[in-house]
């Protein structure tokens, strides 16, 4: 993703210190507010699906405060704060510790009162991802990736099952989340007929969970326009050490420095380069 080499390293400590503090705002931010949200705690930040709410900030400050304690000198890169001071992401590729918070990923899920909805939280170095953990505060179970070191399902401390992408499979048999509205595609046509012809299509409006699907090995690939350090960090690390392999759509790494170029995964280069191919991307 860089040139840069990572100037830290993360150790499964600290990452259990990070799905904790997830936790913890999800048990007594997130939850308590959900479905129990006024009119006053939703407010619009740019269209009808950006939305933040009450809960959105004061789980990013908290998760903030308690993350200070593990790392005091970190860069704290969140969604919410990133409104109000846009230097912060401008900031993350340079960064020798980082550390990137989507308090609340899916929040016009969360606001609409559907359980589809996450917490996410990356650590990283020079722009390199380090440590990724991706919470589902329904089940309170979270997806966690080490660089070098794999991903795996956490519950409660333990350890549920390794995380490894689908294997690789033709376009007729592929499932998968696709961004469609705004494609750089090179041919419209041709890009709508491969869709079509795919066996499903879906999209949660939600990262974190279609992240979560993908590393499960649920789903064959996924296909962004925009790529927002803090929605799509976590992911990267995650579905990179569940071995898959993913670019941006003109196949160059993740770049920070550029969050809208669109981002695509998939279980092996090989297959990458059929959806690339099929969707005539640019």
């Amino acid at each position: 993703m860089t040139t840069e080499q990572p100037g830290i390293s993360v150790t499964r400590n600290e990452l259990d210190r990070v799905v904790a503090i997830a936790r913890d705002a999800a048990r007594h931010i997130i939850m308590p507010r959900f479905r129990n949200l006024s009119d006053g705690d939703v407010r619009n930040k740019g269209n009808v699906l950006d939305l933040v709410t009450i809960a959105d900030e004061m789980a990013e400050r908290h998760i903030v405060a308690q993350l200070r304690d593990v790392w005091p000198d970190a860069l704290m890169v969140g969604e919410e704060s990133c409104a109000l001071e846009p230097e912060l992401r401008l900031a993350l590729p340079s960064a020798r510790l980082a550390i990137t918070i989507d308090p609340i990923d899916g929040t016009a899920n969360y606001a609409a009162g559907l359980p589809l909805f996450g917490v996410m939280i990356a650590v990283a170095s020079y722009g390199v991802p380090l440590a990724s953990v991706i919470l589902d505060p329904i089940s309170m179970d979270a997806a966690l990736a080490l660089r070098g070191q794999g991903a795996w399902t956490d519950r409660d401390g333990k350890v549920l099952r390794r995380l490894h992408m689908a294997a690789p499979t033709g376009l007729h048999q592929m499932t998968g989340k696709a961004a469609w509205r705004n494609l750089p595609t090179r041919n419209r046509e041709k890009a709508d007929t491969t869709f079509r012809e795919m066996a499903s299509l879906w999209d949660f409006r939600c990262a974190a969970h279609e992240y979560l699907l993908t590393a499960e090995g649920a789903g064959h690939f996924l296909l962004y326009t925009r790529s927002l350090p803090w929605d799509h960090l976590p992911g990267w690390l995650l579905l990179h050490e569940a071995g898959g392999y993913g670019a941006r759509l003109d196949g160059l790494p993740y770049d920070l420095k550029r969050p809208n170029q669109g981002l695509l995964y998939a279980p092996d280069q090989r297959t990458w380069n059929l959806i690339h191919q099929a969707l005539a991307l640019d």
